[in-house]
């Protein structure tokens, strides 16, 4: 008996670190915001009121800028998944084969991610000017293409941050992707070249169902981080041109750190924290229907 208590207090021990931090940093934060959610808070000011559901009120009825935000928030976002989610399962098709040269490859695509996001805005803010002067452009212009200003026009802005934010973080997913497909089951396969299959009906009727967990996990993911994007906003378009690339994430910034309305800023993180927590939780529930696996 006291040899197992021993071993409970040295478990308690070692996750009390953990716990702690937890507490402090994430649970405690969190129930902040949403208490701050009901109140004005004003940083310049130091004025604290509550207010009830006002700021929530005031969301949904006077404030054109949030309703322009969750609209672009979702254009991001389906920007980016299908096209994130695409290019990774199709270079770690490529990458998953053994070749010579492959892990430099593999290094290549990695690389971006381990890049600090700062230095990667900044250089691509260069090469995305507009006129002459941006790379992409130079390099469009040598085929007689007249390229748009990437960063300062509505449409080719919004396209912009996506296409940068696709690059970044692609090599993430190609690296799960990479793993799953070097651990399916061989004998799936060779009964399929016996049977005479092809490989695209190879692909969708033996590839594509059982990386299906691992398609949802990484499905989920990059949901989650399209919907908190925030440094590739704030360093390429700092939310225009005319809030065009202005998400829910830069928003919460904005209302903050700009206009110092903490309470009203809350109250949009509280509801960005219910649209990630909706969406996967019907991610999620759809687990069965959609995977190979049963639980």
């Amino acid at each position: 008996m006291h040899k197992s208590r021993n071993q409970q207090a040295s478990a308690y021990l070692f996750i009390a670190p953990q716990m702690i931090g937890y507490f402090l940093f994430v649970l405690g934060p969190l129930v902040a915001v949403v208490l701050y959610s009901f109140q004005e808070r004003n940083l310049l000011t130091g004025q604290n009121l509550f207010i009830g559901l006002n700021n929530y009120i005031k969301m949904f009825s006077s404030d054109p800028i949030l309703l322009k935000t969750i609209k672009n928030t979702f254009v991001f976002s389906l920007g980016q998944v299908p096209l994130n989610i695409a290019l990774s399962l199709l270079i770690a098709l490529l990458l998953a084969r053994p070749f010579r040269g492959v892990e430099i490859f593999r290094t290549i695509i990695f690389a971006p991610v381990v890049t600090s996001a700062v230095a990667w805005a900044i250089v691509w803010k260069f090469l995305l000017q507009g006129g002459d002067q941006g790379a992409v452009n130079a390099v469009l212009g040598a085929v007689g293409i007249s390229g748009p200003n990437w960063l300062h026009e509505p449409g080719w802005a919004m396209v912009s941050v996506i296409v940068n934010r696709v690059i970044k973080n692609l090599g993430m997913n190609v690296i799960i992707f990479i793993a799953a497909i070097m651990n399916l089951p061989v004998q799936y396969y060779e009964a399929s070249r016996i049977d005479g299959a092809g490989p695209l009906r190879t692909f969708r009727s033996i590839t594509v169902p059982l990386l299906m967990p691992s398609l949802l996990m990484v499905t989920i993911l990059t949901v989650i981080g399209s919907l908190k994007v925030f440094d590739t906003i704030l360093l390429l378009t700092g939310g225009g041109p005319n809030h065009s690339t202005m998400v829910l994430v830069y928003y919460i910034y904005y209302q903050a750190f700009q206009f110092f309305q903490y309470g009203y800023a809350s109250a949009v993180a509280v509801v960005l924290f219910l649209i990630v927590l909706l969406m996967t939780i019907l991610q999620w529930s759809s687990r069965k229907r959609i995977s190979h696996y049963e639980d």
